[in-house]
């Protein structure tokens, strides 16, 4: 039985009383039983087909048994037919999906283009509940089972990388950026006299602008440049925490995930300042999950300081579609009063992507991503190291970036720089970045001197590559094979 609370289980129970009873036998994931099976059957093939084939049913359904029993992601992923068979099963527990229904609500999960049905399995209601995300579905107890089991396998996929003493997670329908802007306005509700935010600096939109839509103040905090690697500002925050007031700050925004060579954050440092202070802190671990090193840095927090939500993207760390925030922590309460700040019901679309996605790769699946993307990730050094020596650059030394790399484009005039990404870009190369010194960005009304760098200090032109999970091989000869040869052309054109 999944962990409902007891006013949910009893909605839920009297909701399936309703069902036709078809639809209830199929609850356990099966129309008909074995020994009717044989009966109804036994006139078309021998008894001995019909036993191979029972046995073999038996096997599919007790994996899904076992799913929903333990709530926990199953060792081997699971096959195709047997992730529709679980889906299916838990579609028809929808309202829209009985066999009689007389809908006369303005909300009634109707679907008229059957591509869209296809595609949504028949899922047409959403989850939650208006005024709360967690809530259950009463029209859509399939929905809310899946709801309610993906958060647990979610749970469990965040403890396995390392970060054991998460407490509750929950799959938002959103991006990155806005459910982080939900989390602000939820402590925001909290501390009502606080109106700023401390963040450290990195050059990515969405999560500075998840600030100013909260109609929040923010503190740009730079990074500090040590060597290559840029790191975090640990007094800088200390000194606006005494300057500011603690009572006045909303919360402190750290990032573990990012372009070289900025560094993952101090955020064991940021945790024990927002222990200390009595200040919310949120880790921003947009594609942290896919390595141990972050996960470990964040366990860490937890035993010495304070973290109230790390929030991260599905797309990144599951290779799932856009659109899906996965927000996890280690007190309860803190996630649910931001689950109860969602307005309306929200889409079942990212739910069923990362269900499917988690029974399709299984423990097993997930931890060999994992290593192969930190294989990888020794092989991209390599090569970029190569390719830098043969163009007399160098890479950037971050040690505390295990994602991202750079390499130096100091030999290269500056007009040309803007030029090599475009080339890289017009030859089927993504996701490489070009950073040239001086280049200004404002951003409602703020200014940022060198943008990209996550630093207003750079003056060293590189580019960044990054070895995720879900890279292969080919793909990073293919860019390292491109680089050579744009690297080439520039240079032969400027002789």
């Amino acid at each position: 039985m999944l962990n409902l609370n007891l006013t949910s289980l009893k909605r839920i129970l009297k909701t399936f009383q309703r069902f036709p009873k078809h639809l209830r036998q199929s609850t356990n994931l099966r129309m008909i039983s074995d020994d009717n099976l044989k009966d109804l059957c036994s006139k078309f093939v021998s008894a001995n087909y019909l036993n191979i084939a029972i046995d073999a049913r038996k096997q599919r359904e007790n994996k899904i048994k076992q799913i929903l029993e333990k709530r926990k992601i199953p060792e081997t992923g699971l096959e195709n037919h047997e992730i529709e068979m679980l889906v299916n099963e838990l579609a028809s527990m929808d309202s829209n999906n009985f066999g009689s229904k007389y809908g006369v609500g303005e909300r009634e999960g109707r679907i008229i283009c059957d591509l869209v049905k296809k595609r949504n399995f028949n899922f047409g209601h959403g989850i939650g509940r208006s005024g709360d995300l967690a809530e259950n579905q009463p029209k859509a107890t399939g929905s809310s089972i899946m709801n309610k089991l993906t958060n647990e396998l979610l749970l469990d996929l965040v403890q396995m990388v390392g970060i054991r003493s998460a407490k509750k997670c929950l799959l938002f329908p959103m991006a990155t950026g806005m459910t982080m802007m939900l989390s602000l306005l939820t402590f925001k509700s909290q501390r009502p006299d606080a109106n700023i935010v401390l963040w450290s600096r990195i050059d990515q939109k969405s999560c500075f602008k998840c600030i100013l839509t909260a109609n929040l103040h923010p503190i740009i905090i730079d990074s500090i440049k040590v060597g290559d690697e840029l790191q975090t500002n640990v007094k800088e925050f200390e000194n606006q925490i005494n300057v500011l007031g603690p009572e006045n700050i909303v919360c402190i925004i750290s990032t573990t995930s990012c372009f070289a060579p900025r560094a993952c954050d101090d955020v064991e440092t940021l945790a024990k300042l927002s222990k200390t202070f009595n200040i919310p802190h949120i880790i921003n671990n947009a594609y942290g999950l896919q390595s141990f090193y972050l996960t470990h840095q964040i366990e860490q927090c937890q035993k010495t300081g304070n973290v109230d939500l790390v929030i991260q993207s599905t797309d990144k760390n599951l290779l799932c579609p856009v659109g899906g925030c996965i927000v996890f922590g280690f007190n309860e309460k803190v996630i649910n009063d931001v689950a109860k700040n969602y307005a309306g019901r929200a889409s079942l679309s990212q739910t069923l992507d990362v269900f499917m996605t988690l029974l399709h790769l299984g423990r097993e699946g997930y931890t060999k991503l994992v290593k192969e993307r930190k294989n990888l990730f020794e092989y991209l050094k390599e090569k970029f190291n190569d390719v830098a020596a043969k163009h007399n650059e160098r890479i950037l030394q971050s040690q505390k970036n295990p994602i991202s790399l750079a390499m130096t484009l100091e030999s290269f005039d500056d007009s040309k720089l803007t030029m090599i990404g475009s080339m890289l870009f017009t030859r089927c190369v993504s996701g490489a970045r070009v950073i040239a010194p001086n280049e200004k960005k404002t951003i409602d009304g703020y200014e940022f001197l060198n943008w990209g760098s996550h630093n207003s200090n750079n003056n060293i032109p590189y580019i960044t590559a990054a070895a995720s999970i879900g890279t292969t091989k080919s793909e990073i000869d293919g860019f390292i094979d491109k680089l050579d040869k744009v690297l080439l052309k520039i240079k032969n054109n400027e002789s």
